[in-house]
């Protein structure tokens, strides 16, 4: 069995803590009213570089011997932002790899951050072949955005902080991609507390994990355009950690609709004041779309990065339709 010991998430709490911030939990009025009991908002928002991906990037850039090359990745986004800026403080050449799929906001944020962008194919599994590539062409350290112990560990600390600021919570949704996030999360607050209910929770379009763990077995999905394009992409077919986590660890797995998403994003912004990435709310689409299943004690979703597309949020903000790709997404003004 795969796994990530709880020593291992302790030591990352240590090394990033000059890099990551521990961030705040708060509590969401309007969501625990709506949940009938306490419902939580971690911030993964005020991270450095906007993103919760920054805790395992760093993890793993820290750890590299003196002498490294620099390193690459693929990423939809935050992972690789999380990378570039790990990267440029340790002096480290950052190469990005990313599918065209990927929102330009996001290219032009890694890019500032002074790492370089090589955009391949039209998935992230196809970009992940061109990181793969440099390794061995250029001599680079690939840094994987979730199968690697190093960065699941990473993204553990997470947990680590939820059960401090919350000792009796008892369940936290988890946006599910390649599951670094949910894996980590789940091995930290499994370790310490495994009464706590670790649910995944991804869009319906494309859920590698989700379709992962039903086949019993690393799967290949369609990439297809979400607003919550930070859970697009495959997990790898020759994932070696995260889905084995997640398998294990979840206790479910539960997937959300664009128009659910749409909603969510609208609801966090109008009633709790955040801007953030539609793969930030999830969790949030799910409670309002009653696809939780009832239980009592305190509930936590992580509003994992704030490195959206500005145009796109506000046309929500303002009920105007949304097309991704072949898909129209109905706008509708926001009501509570």
């Amino acid at each position: 069995m795969a796994s990530v010991a709880l020593s291992e998430i302790e030591a990352a709490r240590r090394i990033i803590a000059e890099t990551a911030v521990a961030t705040p939990l708060v509590p969401s009025p309007h969501l625990s009213s709506l949940a009938g009991r306490e419902f939580l908002l971690k911030l993964e928002i005020v991270q450095p570089m906007g993103a919760f991906k920054l805790r395992g990037a760093a993890n793993a850039v820290m750890r590299l011997p003196e002498g490294t090359a620099g390193v690459t990745c693929c990423s939809t986004g935050n992972h690789g932002r999380g990378v570039a800026y790990a990267a440029r403080r340790r002096g480290l050449r950052a190469v990005i790899c990313m599918s065209s799929l990927v929102p330009q906001t996001k290219i032009d944020g890694i890019r500032a951050l002074g790492a370089e962008v090589q955009i391949v194919g039209r998935s992230q599994d196809e970009a992940m072949a061109h990181s793969r590539r440099l390794v061995v062409d250029e001599g680079l350290v690939e840094i994987s955005p979730f199968d690697d112990p190093a960065v699941i560990a990473g993204q553990g600390t997470i947990g680590l902080e939820l059960l401090e600021q919350c000792p009796d919570l008892a369940t936290v949704l988890v946006p599910l991609s390649g599951g670094g996030l949910a894996g980590g999360i789940a091995a930290a607050i499994k370790a310490v507390k495994p009464s706590v209910r670790i649910i995944g929770i991804s869009m319906d379009r494309g859920a590698a994990m989700h379709a992962s763990i039903a086949a019993g077995r690393p799967v290949e999905v369609e990439e297809v355009a979400s607003l919550a394009d930070s859970l697009g992409g495959g997990i790898g077919l020759d994932n070696r950690f995260s889905f084995e986590l997640c398998r294990i660890l979840l206790d479910d797995v539960v997937l959300v609709g664009e128009a659910e998403i749409y909603r969510a994003l609208q609801t966090v912004y109008y009633e709790d004041r955040l801007v953030c990435e539609g793969a930030c709310v999830v969790g949030v689409a799910a409670l309002q779309a009653g696809k939780l299943a009832p239980s009592p004690g305190p509930i936590a979703t992580i509003i994992t990065g704030r490195n959206l597309d500005m145009k796109i949020h506000a046309d929500i903000m303002q009920g105007r339709d949304v097309v991704l790709g072949d898909l129209t997404i109905n706008g509708q003004p926001y009501h509570a």
